[in-house]
């Protein structure tokens, strides 16, 4: 019974992260002008579907959540 508590843990983990991280795509959504930064691909079919990658945001805002959780971890630590 123990390996089915340590498994409900991490699934309840798992979706406070989705929940975190779909609002903050659903904020980026919002900034005005975030589909004309450069290395961002958009597709366009007819005038009923859009649909935008920032393929360059998403790096660097990868880059940045890399950081900030390697400093995190390593404070926890000490």
């Amino acid at each position: 019974m123990q390996n089915l508590d340590v498994i409900g843990r991490w699934i309840v983990i798992a979706g406070i992260a989705l929940v975190v991280t779909g609002g903050l795509v659903w904020l980026l959504s919002k900034i005005p002008g975030v589909s004309q930064f450069p290395g961002t691909l958009k597709i366009q079919l007819g005038d009923s579907f859009t649909c935008v990658f920032p393929i360059l945001a998403s790096i660097v805002l990868s880059i940045l959540l890399t950081i900030v959780l390697n400093v995190i971890a390593r404070l926890m630590k000490h």
